[in-house]
């Protein structure tokens, strides 16, 4: 069966919900570990009212019985806190007219789905229909699925890490970032840095931005080490690894584009400086440099799998850009609700969601297994085959 993830919910309904299927069965899960990811999202200096209100905690409806998986979908929820200021305005079931009048939104945002919403599903009579959908409290199901998963790429070896390269046009990290750059990152600092030390320096231009109604985007890294070589394939083009990678990333939420390895830079080197050299190493291969970022040809290799994602500016501005009112069909300012002035700390955390998703895909469909002891077992098989042909960082957990 193949690992498979669906997300249902809106931003002011009364729960998100993710049903993740195609999980082995035998899998402990640890709900403290994805109650700490769903936090570390909800984390960073820059972020609105709204991670005020809400709390988010699992809560685990099927597919699970005493902290272990049974290998049918696993459904996870998480209810919303502010459920009970928007209920009558919200309820699927019956809406109170006063209190979603109040509500209604229809001078679009630009950047934000309002617009294309409108035009797609119909919903010019209130672009709430749209946006509730498309808000970014909709990764809170991803981040969730994404925490089974890590504990999944756990048992095989493969730990996932983040941290934000670039904010609100400062760079802290010249190119691609490596697993020892990303565990320089604090956890707990206000914004997830790979340099902690210049973190009071960006806390002020996030204040300077919030005075001035302003935005702020930003670039995360997330490094996976561990990685088996072979996931993916190059044999069919919608099986590539990379594109796979590209695709869960550039689906998150105000990310415009996604680099694997260190693809910006190698697009204006020469071909000899371009590539890794394979070179013999104690017990195996080793590489001289990682700029394909764990990725030839759509197939890990088996060094660090490397993604950046690039954020750009939250679209929902205190000061807003021009619109047009769509009930009146005359020039008017964008709708305005309370948001962040920056969600790039919690980006590289959704990034990480994406990643063991999509890392745990394809571990799946190479090793198989409907119980995770099989799974185990043919990951075990598979770097026996390999030997000393296998990568020198490619090491049984």
């Amino acid at each position: 069966m193949t690992l498979d993830l669906v997300t249902a919910g809106e931003s002011h309904g009364r729960e998100l919900v993710a049903v993740l299927s195609g999980v082995p069965a035998g899998l402990r899960l640890d709900r403290a570990a994805i109650d700490a990811e769903l936090a570390r999202r909800q984390h960073g200096y820059g972020r609105g009212g709204r991670q005020k209100i809400e709390k988010d905690r699992v809560d685990v409806r099927a597919g699970l019985r005493g902290g272990v998986t049974l290998g049918s979908p696993l459904l996870l929820a998480i209810p919303n806190r502010d459920w009970e200021n928007w209920s009558r305005v919200m309820d699927p079931w019956e809406v109170d007219p006063e209190a979603a009048e109040r509500r209604r939104l229809t001078a679009p945002r630009p950047g934000h789905a309002d617009l294309v919403g409108a035009w797609k599903y119909g919903h010019t009579e209130d672009l709430r229909n749209a946006f509730e959908r498309a808000s970014a409290r909709e990764t809170a199901a991803r981040v969730a699925a994404g925490a089974v998963c890590k504990q999944l790429l756990t048992l095989c070896g493969v730990s996932i890490r983040s941290g934000v390269l670039a904010l609100g046009g400062t760079a802290l990290l010249d190119g691609p970032p490596s697993f020892a750059d990303l565990e320089k990152v604090d956890d707990a600092s206000p914004l997830r840095t790979v340099a902690p030390d210049r973190e009071s320096d960006l806390v002020t231009r996030i204040d300077e931005a919030k005075h001035a109604g302003e935005t702020l985007g930003g670039v995360v890294g997330v490094v996976a080490r561990g990685v088996p070589p072979g996931l993916g394939s190059y044999a069919r083009w919608e099986e590539r690894l990379d594109g796979q990678l590209a695709q869960a990333v550039m689906a998150v939420q105000a990310v415009k584009a996604v680099a694997i390895g260190a693809g910006i830079e190698t697009a204006s080197l020469p071909g000899s400086r371009a590539h890794d050299p394979i070179l013999p190493g104690r017990g195996g291969l080793r590489r001289g440099s990682n700029h394909t970022g764990g990725n030839e040809a759509g197939v890990s290799n088996g060094e660090e799998v490397v993604v950046r994602a690039f954020m750009k500016p939250i679209s929902t501005l205190r000061e807003p850009l021009p619109s047009v009112d769509l009930a009146t069909g005359k020039a008017a300012k964008a709708a305005y609700e309370r948001s962040d002035v920056t969600a790039v700390p919690a980006c590289g955390v959704i990034v990480e969601a994406a990643l063991a998703f999509v890392l745990a895909r394809a571990l799946l469909a190479k090793f198989g297994g409907d119980n995770i002891s099989d799974t185990l077992e043919a990951l075990a098989a598979y770097r026996r085959r390999l030997g000393k042909l296998g990568p020198e960082g490619f090491v049984a957990p």
